[in-house]
């Protein structure tokens, strides 16, 4: 007796029913990836940004270490009367105000003689 039914049998499947578990996982592992990918990238850019942050500390540290060293070295091996080690002293006080007044002039608005973060009205005395 055959049998009359409206369920396919197993050579007849509908391809897609089969394929669909496959491709399900197939696009759950893509979505992994790139979420992986994404914290990978993340990551990576930390590691740059501190690579480069440490880079520029290490720079600036070794030149401003061998500045000061050497012009500190120079004047302690010179006699403390000495003309050059008293223009050393006064060059390095001077040197000092004066980078402090330069920066202090950078965050002045020039026209009204306020610092730069304070509003024209706030800045006026009327």
């Amino acid at each position: 007796m055959t049998e009359n039914s409206n369920q396919p049998r197993g050579s007849e499947a509908n391809p897609s029913d089969e394929a669909s578990p496959a491709l399900k996982a197939a696009a759950d592992a893509v979505s992994d990836a790139r979420s992986d990918a994404a914290a990978s990238a993340k990551v990576a850019a930390a590691q740059v940004r501190s690579g480069v942050s440490a880079g520029a500390y290490y720079s600036a540290y070794g030149v401003s270490y061998g500045v000061v060293f050497s012009g500190v070295f120079l004047k302690e091996l010179l006699p403390i009367d000495s003309s050059i080690r008293r223009g050393f002293e006064q060059g390095v006080q001077d040197g000092s105000a004066a980078a402090v007044e330069a920066v202090a002039r950078l965050h002045v608005v020039p026209e009204l003689g306020a610092p730069a973060n304070e509003t024209p009205a706030a800045a006026s005395p009327n």
